[in-house]
């Protein structure tokens, strides 16, 4: 399975807990100890501007995400989580493999294109 999170801290943070981020909207700090849980797992992961994923079986990966959350927690009263998986069993190597699908899919030019940039008026 895939599963696609992002989590990040909420509310106040308790006394003499670490800050969040650098500055006061900021979450960087609480986010960098969620993905130093994923990257320590050992786990295919994968991390960008919004997500993070990580691959594997079930309990591994919410065992994970679980641990990665809890890390977030040091960071405020709160903890927001949004989750997205693709179960598919007797599927591994998908995190890399769906992408590369898809890659070979746009590699002619006319499959490139953007839709709204392609259509007329645009």
């Amino acid at each position: 399975m895939i599963v696609a999170f992002s989590v990040s801290p909420s509310g106040a943070a308790p006394e003499g807990a670490p800050s969040a981020g650098s500055e006061p909207d900021s979450v960087h700090s609480a986010v960098a100890a969620a993905v130093a849980v994923v990257r320590a797992s050992g786990l295919p992961n994968h991390t960008s501007s919004m997500f993070t994923e990580i691959e594997g079986e079930w309990d591994e990966v919410m065992a994970v995400v679980k641990a990665a959350t809890e890390a977030v927690g040091a960071f405020g009263s709160r903890v927001s989580l949004v989750l997205k998986a693709d179960i598919r069993p007797g599927r591994t190597g998908e995190l890399t493999g769906k992408v590369e699908r898809l890659e070979a899919a746009l590699g002619d030019d006319d499959h490139a294109a953007s839709p709204v940039a392609a259509a007329p008026g645009a």
